[in-house]
């Protein structure tokens, strides 16, 4: 009688029960209000350009290719920059954080799935006759067991996946972090490859000063001997090859500095610098601009693809931090065989079973969980800034570089009318003063802007190399790293409370 009057008040307590955890979960959602993010992504069209680019040549194929550097015409900086991204250490390093990164993704899909182990056990247990008399102590016990144990919990809310989710945003993030530490590394090798050759033509050009002075002093000798001219002469001459020979010494320890930095590039002993020719001449193609600057910019750059990802995988994170204010289900099982002795274990009295499911909600836990979705919604808009800040750097960049090469074709062509009058003019000084007509003043006045001039034009070309290398690494130097599959404003929207 009393079971079955306990059977008839079970229906009327079960909608109870069903509405008091409708409550308790309303109010735990509820909990979460009040909190989400402050920025959002920054979009690329709104950063406007086309002022600062006007002028330019534009092109619908302008992003370099993934060879960007054979532009610079020269075969031996290609075999090193194929060397260095083979032995660079600093690329080993990129690629284990790589993998670092996309193992912690495996740890957090695991989590997601369902979990069976196997468990086997014989223990015995023998109590001493004083603690325990007859039938427990004085004798050996023993007990075996196998189970089979499996355990889930169901993802209601989404938040494992959302947590899956934002631990692939961050391997990806790390995946386009070591593609833009290829691109840096070959853009370090060609630039230090742009500052060996302006090495070797400053050395150059201290040998030709030095070689000019030589001849004026041999000549400024002669005159003295023949009581034409006098001690000042000769001595000015003597000062002028002294200079020229320390740029020279000055050009060649800066070959020697540039070539270990080289040799470091590639990963190799210092060894390795002192069997790189002297560069050939190098070329600096015009620059051209994409077209579809700004917003193309984005798939490019892969510091800009692994900033988004780092939005998309924020963003993942704050859903798996709203999802734990919802209540939890966890499954579990346990099935098996015990017995006293192992000629008993398969016995139809073995048989252990034990599970169900278990439910659970935060009620009151201090604040752990808004302190959590808060700092999500925190990191969430670092990551965001990150992001604002890498794309306003990107365009800046490539801004500089396109300017920096109009300008300095310009200055080059003015150095190069420049020289040529300066060479017209040393060679008139110096005709006169063979003739007798001059002094020795007047050839050091006209040699010495000829000397500056070449100099300046060696330093000139070299930055205008080195402009051409900054704007294919702006341009993402021919990459293509794989963006997130949503927009960082459909996130910003799909995040919003």
């Amino acid at each position: 009688m009393t079971m079955s009057s306990g059977i008839r008040r079970a229906p009327r307590r079960a909608p109870a029960v069903l509405l008091l955890a409708s409550a308790l979960a309303l109010a735990g959602c509820a909990s979460s209000r009040g909190l989400q993010p402050q920025l959002s992504p920054t979009g690329a069209d709104t950063l406007y350009s086309a002022r600062s680019l006007s002028g330019g040549t534009f092109s619908a194929a302008a992003f370099p290719a993934d060879d960007w550097w054979i532009t610079l015409g020269d075969p031996q900086l290609d075999a090193l920059i194929r060397e260095a991204l083979r032995d660079s250490p600093s690329l080993a390093a990129a690629d284990a954080r790589t993998r670092a990164a996309l193992a912690q993704a495996g740890l957090a899909d695991a989590e997601r799935r369902p979990t069976l182990g196997a468990s086997a056990r014989y223990s015995g247990v023998q109590l001493p006759e004083t603690i325990a008399p007859d039938p427990l102590g004085g004798e050996l016990k023993t007990s075996a067991v196998l189970m089979l144990q499996f355990a889930w919990t169901p993802d209601l809310w989404g938040g494992q996946r959302a947590r899956y989710e934002a631990a692939v945003g961050q391997a990806r993030a790390a995946e386009a972090d070591a593609q833009a530490a290829r691109l840096t590394l070959s853009a370090n090798v060609a630039r230090t490859y742009i500052a060996l050759a302006q090495a070797f033509d400053a050395d150059a050009v201290a040998n030709r000063e030095q070689a000019r002075a030589t001849r004026l002093m041999a000549l400024s000798r002669q005159r003295v001997d023949a009581g034409l001219d006098n001690q000042l002469q000769l001595r000015n001459a003597e000062t002028t090859i002294g200079i020229a020979r320390q740029q020279g010494q000055a050009a060649r320890q800066q070959i020697d500095a540039l070539r270990n930095a080289l040799a470091a590039l590639l990963g190799k002993g210092p060894d390795r610098g002192l069997d790189i020719a002297p560069p050939r001449l190098l070329t600096a193609p015009p620059p051209a601009i994409p077209a579809v600057l700004p917003s193309e910019l984005l798939g490019h750059r892969a510091d800009v693809v692994a900033a988004r990802w780092r939005v998309e995988a924020a963003g993942r994170g704050i859903a798996a931090a709203t999802a734990a204010f919802r209540p939890s289900v966890d499954l579990g099982a346990l099935v098996g065989l015990a017995s006293g002795g192992l000629s008993d274990l398969f016995g139809s009295d073995a048989l252990l079973g034990f599970g169900g499911p278990a439910l659970s909600l935060p009620i009151f836990d201090g604040g752990r969980l808004r302190s959590g979705l808060a700092q999500r919604d925190a990191d969430y808009d670092l990551a965001v800034a990150g992001y604002n800040q890498v794309l306003v750097a990107a365009l800046r960049e490539v801004t500089d570089a396109v300017q920096a090469a109009r300008s300095l074709d310009a200055q080059i062509a003015t150095v190069d009318a420049a020289l040529t009058a300066a060479d017209a003019a040393l060679s008139l000084a110096q005709a006169r003063y063979d003739a007798g007509l001059g002094n020795q003043l007047d050839v050091l006045a006209a040699q010495r802007p000829l000397f500056q001039l070449e100099q300046q034009r060696a330093a000139l070309c070299a930055q205008r190399l080195t402009a051409t290398v900054d704007l294919d690494h702006a341009l993402g130097g021919g990459l293509a790293p794989a963006a997130p599959p949503s927009s960082t404003h459909d996130l910003a929207r799909a995040i919003s409370p």
